[in-house]
């Protein structure tokens, strides 16, 4: 049991805490991450395979998602394709636009994320209990609906 699971803290403000709570487990993902053999994965390849696991997308519209230039983009998709993560390819309308797709070591990287997501989560539970860790979800997802549109909005890097 972690020390304190039991106190009650209502001075700590919710964007504090689901901050804190994120970094932690954002730490532990690339942790577990590399111990399973992911070395070469940088944080920011999760915001741009999470955009890709839908559809493919073009290098300015993930340059957006990120909140970067093109230019960092391409860099960092340089690091993705050697890794095998992503490929690019000319967009089949206008050869000059450059489209990503998820490559295989991409969906496998996705499939060991979502393994220690499991693995987190089930951290969480020993500590509060399967019901508490549903009522988070569930409350995290209806005010995230409900401030845009009825749907969850894309996961991206915080400025």
């Amino acid at each position: 049991m972690i020390a304190g699971a039991g106190e009650r803290h209502p001075s700590t403000p919710l964007a504090r805490l689901l901050a804190m709570a994120y970094r932690q487990l954002i730490d532990d993902l690339h942790a577990r991450l590399a111990a399973q053999g992911w070395e070469d994965v940088r944080r920011p390849y999760g915001f741009v395979l999470l955009a890709l696991r839908e559809r493919e997308a073009t290098t300015t519209e993930l340059a957006a998602l990120l909140e970067v230039s093109k230019q960092a983009v391409s860099k960092l998709l340089d690091g993705m394709e050697a890794g095998g993560y992503v490929r690019r390819t000319a967009d089949a309308d206008d050869a000059r636009v450059k489209v990503v797709v998820l490559a295989d070591g991409g969906r496998r990287l996705l499939a060991a994320v979502e393994g220690v997501y499991a693995d987190l989560e089930g951290e969480w539970t020993e500590v509060i209990g399967a019901p508490a860790v549903e009522q988070i979800r569930a409350g995290l997802a209806t005010v995230l609906r409900g401030r845009h549109g009825g749907t969850l909005p894309p996961v991206r890097p915080t400025a």
